[in-house]
């Protein structure tokens, strides 16, 4: 039976190559230079810190054109609230999605179900796997994912005929 399973998975390869350019370029430019301006990658978190809002959005933008060019879509960036640390610091956390939200894998299954389509979704763990009999019934699905699902960055792996 063919299927194929919607993922939301990032490129970290290329998230951390982006980071790395940001840190470059921040390092390199003149408005920068004496501030405690920063990037960093933990894990699937980015931490953006500066002198004040100001910086931090400067250095968001920046991150957003790198991972642009490096063709990652930036709706995988949960953007955190701005904190103060020391003195006159601030810092924000940017976490990187990974995996479909259970409640964003429900939203995915009750599509599938309500456009009465030859197809079956069911959850499993990150991912939405959708069965049907006809690769073109699996088609249509993926393309009313990519039209209704605006607000994650959903992949398809695993197509089986």
């Amino acid at each position: 039976m063919p299927s194929f399973d919607a993922v939301c998975e990032p490129n970290l390869p290329e998230v951390k190559n982006a980071v790395d350019n940001t840190a470059k370029e921040i390092a390199t430019r003149f408005d920068f230079k004496g501030t405690p301006a920063a990037i960093e990658l933990k894990d699937k978190e980015i931490t953006l810190i500066g002198n004040a809002d100001f910086q931090l959005t400067q250095i968001e933008d920046i991150l957003r054109n790198k991972l642009t060019k490096r063709n990652v879509d930036v709706r995988f960036l949960d953007m955190g609230d701005v904190q103060k640390i020391g003195g006159d610091k601030v810092k924000q956390v940017i976490k990187v999605k990974n995996g479909i939200a259970s409640d964003d894998a429900k939203k995915i299954t009750r599509l599938i179900q309500d456009s009465k389509m030859k197809v079956q979704a069911s959850i499993q763990g990150e991912s939405v796997r959708i069965t049907g009999a006809k690769r073109d019934d699996l088609q249509a699905a993926m393309a009313l994912l990519r039209k209704d699902m605006t607000d994650i960055p959903l992949s398809f792996d695993n197509f089986r005929d």
